[in-house]
């Protein structure tokens, strides 16, 4: 009796350790299936991975060689109207831009949004004492604009030149996006806008064969723009044809008035580029279409002429005008 009761006290302790066990077991696997429950050895070692990304040091390369740049930059001077849009659309303030070629200081679509952004003068000429100033820890600009500077900018922090202007401004973007490490941003946003393309271009249907003419009126004369421009590529992107003076991997051509029919087509947009409170242009503009060869053209006799925003379809440049530049073309084809 005794050893069976023995016996009975060591099956006791048996269950009690094995619950025990259990126990132990059931508080182990609070975890999710497969996770590794890290001790507080190795906890700090996990911190220690993820730091070195924050500092992380990426090479761009860049019309002017490559810069290096570090981590995510916050501080961000923009010196382009394209690149300014392009920016915002990434959801990035910059500190410091340039002013919109029109408005005080901002383009009226996106003033908005720059509430608060300091002003650094003209996109021809920035104010580099004033980018100093800001202590940006990126600035971003443009070789055809901004060569001259760059020695002196690379100084004040890492930069980065985008190549051209003209129609590169989705090459640009994508540079930009780059840079400021907002590549995946980058993609879904030319995704949705490249999405919104190819919605038009099925809606617009048998209208793209339509012959798109644009026209620039300015001091310096009058200009047919062509394929490698704003407007240009959205046109082209969107399948529309152009009249064979215009049908040209080019950025655009001055026009005499004797040469005025390279102007014609199915439907021609124009802008006037002028100062405010000067007529110049406009008085020019107006002489033209007065004119008899001009009214012999298929677009005057079919009344097919249409003035446009001058900051939409051209000077703005980016991603944002584009958009609105894709809903303004809507309209007037439908």
């Amino acid at each position: 009796m005794k050893r069976r009761r023995g016996s009975s006290l060591t099956r006791n302790q048996m269950t009690c350790m094995l619950l025990a066990a259990i126990v132990l077991v059931l508080v182990g696997c609070g975890s999710k299936p497969n996770e590794v429950q890290p001790s507080s050895a190795s906890a700090p070692a996990a911190a220690d991975t993820a730091a070195p990304k924050a500092d992380e040091v990426r090479e761009i390369k860049h019309a002017m060689g490559a810069a290096k740049i570090k981590g995510t930059p916050q501080r961000v001077v923009i010196l382009t109207n394209e690149g300014t849009e392009a920016l915002l659309a990434l959801g990035v303030k910059p500190v410091g831009a340039i002013q919109s070629w029109e408005g005080e200081p901002w383009h009226d679509h996106i003033k908005d949004e720059m509430q608060g952004v300091k002003d650094l003068g003209y996109e021809s000429q920035p104010n580099v004492e004033a980018i100093l100033e800001l202590n940006p820890d990126l600035i971003i600009g443009n070789k055809v604009r901004h060569e001259k500077i760059y020695d002196q900018l690379a100084k004040i922090a890492p930069t980065v030149f985008s190549e051209d202007l003209s129609g590169q401004w989705k090459v640009n973007f994508n540079l930009y996006a780059e840079t400021l490490n907002k590549q995946a941003e980058g993609e879904k946003v030319m995704a949705e806008f490249d999405q919104r393309v190819a919605d038009a271009k099925a809606k617009l249907g048998s209208k793209t064969a339509t012959k798109v003419s644009v026209v620039k009126f300015s001091m310096k004369g009058v200009q047919i723009y062509q394929k490698d421009t704003f407007s240009g590529v959205l046109l082209d992107q969107l399948g529309m044809a152009r009249p064979a003076s215009q049908d040209k991997d080019n950025f655009a051509e001055f026009l005499s008035e004797e040469g005025m029919n390279e102007m014609d087509g199915d439907i021609l947009f124009y802008w006037i580029s002028e100062s405010k409170g000067q007529t110049e242009v406009s008085d020019n503009a107006k002489k033209w279409m007065d004119s008899p060869v001009f009214k012999s053209l298929n677009v005057a006799k079919t009344n097919q002429v249409f003035q446009v925003n001058e900051t939409i379809w051209n000077t703005a440049g980016g991603i944002k005008a584009a958009n609105l530049l894709l809903d303004d073309i809507m309209k007037r084809f439908e």
